[in-house]
């Protein structure tokens, strides 16, 4: 089956880990640094915390802002539940803001959700596609909010050759196994400008403790084990020097994509922009009205032709413990988005064949579809 997104490893990887691991420190040694000093001038950014999961990026950031069951963070529903989830292990309220047709927070819609209680925004960049991070950074400056990018999606994304992390608060990155790069299949981080941001993540990513001298160590917070492996960071290292490559193979992907879909009778595409470059986590395709009801029906049939498709995401105020939580939200055009999209094989791994397959399967599962009656 050819799976909608994949990791790439090769023999420099394998290497790399395999000398972590004959090393003295397997974790809590000097490749965290190098990896966060790494990162750090990769996104022209001052300071980097790697974590051992984008979700314990997320908690930590909420808990250095102070977050708490006083205060609110608007944010998007299409998004993984992290997002949102993250706010409420610090007692906060997750406030959702509906989208755009390309699967991105409508930072028009914004403003009128602010209230007394909204201590940060939270956009996150669908797909690997930036959001218009500028008009957000203008509406957290006129209220004084934090803008917390979850960039889980966007590695090496960039807008008007800018990266993708430089202009919020606070930025998020996953090193899952299928996102831009890994680190062992799992791990994340924050980066920022803030010196006070990153003493405190890093604080908090090993239990609130401090070492002071020989043997004596102080506990300064209630933190947690947060910490990702030298083994992992070693990956991560040797994952970074090909991610520009990896990117630029995705992107031959979905142009090959863009152009043979052009002008189908069955689905739209999400167009980029000129001037931003996308990490193209994801390649969405956005099913014409008429096929939405027909939409498990065209996932069964690409999985039986071992294409591996999946959706995203669906909302998260539809999740049961949401809706216990909150009640029954409504939002159309993030609803009618997740009735419409789904995600196709784009990645690294990847040939121009398979991708020629992909894209001939999935037009005639398409004709061979009875559309919805209206």
């Amino acid at each position: 089956m050819i799976p909608y997104s994949k990791q790439s490893i090769n023999e420099d990887d394998i290497a790399a880990v395999v000398s972590a691991l004959k090393g003295d420190m397997l974790t809590g040694g000097k490749k965290v640094e190098e990896f966060e000093k790494a990162l750090s001038n990769y996104l022209g950014v001052k300071y980097v915390c790697v974590l051992n999961s984008a979700t314990s990026a997320l908690h930590v950031a909420y808990s250095a802002i102070g977050l708490s069951e006083h205060d609110e963070i608007i944010t998007t529903p299409i998004t993984f539940a992290a997002t949102s989830n993250a706010a409420l292990m610090c007692g906060a309220k997750p406030i959702f803001c509906d989208i755009k047709s390309n699967g991105n927070i409508n930072e028009e819609k914004i403003e009128a959700l602010i209230t007394p209680k909204t201590k940060a925004i939270v956009p996150v960049d669908f797909g690997g596609n930036p959001v218009a991070i500028e008009k957000m950074r203008a509406v957290c400056d006129k209220h004084k909010l934090t803008l917390i990018e979850d960039a889980s999606h966007a590695l090496g994304s960039e807008i008007n050759g800018v990266k993708v992390g430089a202009l919020p608060d606070i930025a998020i990155f996953s090193f899952h196994a299928i996102k831009p790069i890994t680190t062992c299949g799992e791990g994340g981080a924050i980066a920022t400008n803030d010196e006070k941001i990153i003493e405190r993540a890093k604080l908090l990513r090993s239990h609130g403790i401090v070492k002071k001298q020989f043997w004596n160590s102080d506990m300064m917070a209630l933190g947690y084990n947060y910490r990702l492996s030298d083994v992992a960071c070693a990956l991560g290292m040797s994952q970074l020097k090909r991610l520009d490559s990896f990117i630029a193979k995705r992107k031959m992907i979905a142009e090959f994509y863009d152009d043979i879909f052009t002008n189908n009778p069955y689905f739209f595409t999400i167009k980029i922009p000129k001037n931003v470059k996308s990490s193209y986590h994801l390649y969405p395709i956005l099913l014409d009205r008429n096929f939405w009801c027909s939409k498990e029906e065209i996932f069964e049939a690409l999985q039986k032709a071992d294409i591996g498709v999946q959706v995203h995401y669906k909302p998260t105020y539809q999740f049961s413990y949401y809706k216990e939580l909150f009640g029954e939200l409504s939002l159309p055009n993030t609803e009618d988005f997740y009735r419409a999209e789904l995600s196709i094989p784009c990645h690294q791994e990847m040939s121009l064949e398979d991708a020629s397959f992909v894209a001939k399967t999935l037009l005639e599962v398409l004709k061979n579809i009875q559309g919805c009656k209206r």
